[in-house]
């Protein structure tokens, strides 16, 4: 099975919500009267920014207040090149909004979500004809986390886009502050059963299968209908189907500075691969490039590089079958 897709208006459309970001100068805490530096972040748009960098046609949806903050976010976002036409505002709820400090080498983000905006998203927000006009939909497991309304405007998605026709991408990316694994394994794993691309950390699997057995985990992988491209499986990310596994090695960054993104970034990556008809392996290797390079400089999605600039890494390291 190879990676390539159809031709649509948008290789990929993705959903869900961004908030915007504060955070001090420097190693200085939050709280003590300093400098507050701004921008935004959420996994949904740190992936349709990286994409649209690398070079493809990208989307993002949402609903942000009305409010200097959401204003900010949809105006940094068009600015990255990301079609924005679809995003709602409302003045009934505000923006979220997160902190971030890093004090002694420690990152500490404390999120003001509850009631935000987006977390008001509901199917009736969900536009059918839009997503029809994608390759492949891309979307997390954290908008099902955000609201009751959020966790049925997800399904909505997905049961839109196989009925257009399009591709569906799912990353679980987990997140135990925002509901307890018990509440998170039934709907995320049901999620994965309906993508076409699954794309989790091999440290997820572990909590969603309840197992850290190899064996055990591989075969429940083997058992889904699409392609599962697991991250960081010791030295090596994995592309899983049900014919079987192929390891794909990698290096680890030359040097961390923050990991904050690195998984959006992979999965930028790799779905740039697919819409650059790469088959998969190529495309889990320019995925690896693109996370490795987003560790290495600070914020979300600032370090997300140009295709220009990946290209000439990869021609540097390798060659890619097309």
């Amino acid at each position: 099975m190879d990676g390539a897709i159809t031709m649509a208006q948008y290789d990929v459309i993705t959903f869900g919500e961004t908030m915007s970001l504060m955070y001090p100068e420097g190693s200085r805490g939050l709280g003590t009267g300093g400098k507050l530096e701004q921008s935004f972040g959420g996994a949904e748009s740190n992936v349709a920014i990286g994409l649209a960098r690398l070079g493809c046609r990208v989307g993002w949806f949402s609903k942000v207040g009305d409010d200097p903050l959401g204003a900010g976010i949809v105006k940094g976002m068009r600015g990255e090149g990301v079609d924005v036409s679809r995003v709602l505002r409302t003045s009934s709820a505000p923006t979220g909004l997160m902190l971030r400090e890093a004090v002694r080498g420690k990152l500490s983000v404390y999120y003001y979500r509850a009631g935000s905006a987006a977390s008001k998203l509901a199917p009736a927000d969900i536009d059918e004809a839009y997503i029809g006009e994608a390759s492949i939909l891309h979307l997390t497991g954290i908008t099902p986390a955000l609201s009751a309304s959020c966790l049925d405007a997800a399904f909505a998605a997905v049961a839109a886009a196989k009925r257009q026709g399009v591709k569906v991408s799912f990353d679980p990316n987990l997140r135990l502050k925002l509901w307890t694994i018990e509440a998170a394994r039934p709907v995320l794993l049901k999620l994965a059963e309906q993508a076409d691309y699954f794309l989790p950390g091999y440290d997820e699997l572990q909590l969603l299968y309840g197992t850290d057995d190899e064996a055990a985990i591989l075969q429940r992988l083997r058992q889904l209908p699409g392609v599962s491209i697991v991250k960081s499986a010791g030295a090596e990310n994995w592309i899983v189907t049900g014919d079987g596994i192929v390891k794909v090695p990698f290096a680890k960054a030359e040097r961390v500075v923050d990991t904050v993104g690195a998984g959006d970034g992979f999965c930028a990556g790799f779905l740039a691969g697919l819409a650059k008809g790469y088959g998969l392996e190529a495309a889990v290797q320019l995925a690896w490039l693109v996370g490795s390079l987003v560790v290495q400089a600070p914020g979300d999605w600032e370090a997300v590089p140009t295709w220009a600039e990946a290209e000439r890494l990869l021609s540097g390291a390798r060659h890619i079958e097309r």
